[in-house]
C-alpha cells in the first residue's frame, strides 16, 4: 500500500530547508506511519535531493509526522536551478512510498 492511501501531506520551505507534514486520514492509521515512515527512510527516499539531515517530529494528537529536511532545495529558492524551487512537489513524492 502507498502512503497516499492513508495520508495526505503539505510542504513548506524556508531558505534551503524543506519540511513535509504527513497527516493520516483516520486516527487509527497513525501507528502505521509512526512505525514505517522514519527519518532514515525519508532521507533514503529523497537521497538524490536532500543533502543534509532529516529530522522527524511526532504529533500524535493530530495524527501527523513532520519531517524537516536540511539542504533540500539546491541552495534555496533564489539560488536553485530546480524547476520546483520551493519543493512543493516533495509532499506528493513522499506519498508514493510503499508501506
Amino acid at each position: 500500500m502507498k502512503l497516499k492511501e492513508i495520508a495526505h501531506s503539505r510542504t513548506g520551505d524556508k531558505g534551503n530547508i524543506s519540511n513535509i507534514s504527513l497527516i493520516v486520514f483516520n486516527e487509527e492509521d497513525y501507528k502505521i506511519i509512526e512505525e514505517k515512515v522514519t527519518a532514515q527512510r525519508v532521507k533514503e527516499w529523497f537521497k538524490d535531493i536532500v543533502q543534509g539531515e532529516v529530522k522527524r517530529y511526532e504529533l500524535p494528537k493530530i495524527g501527523a509526522l513532520n519531517f524537516v529536511m536540511d539542504k533540500a532545495l539546491g541552495g534555496g529558492v533564489t539560488r536553485s536551478l530546480a524547476i520546483d524551487k520551493h519543493g512543493k512537489s516533495l509532499s506528493s513524492a513522499l506519498l508514493e512510498i510503499d508501506i
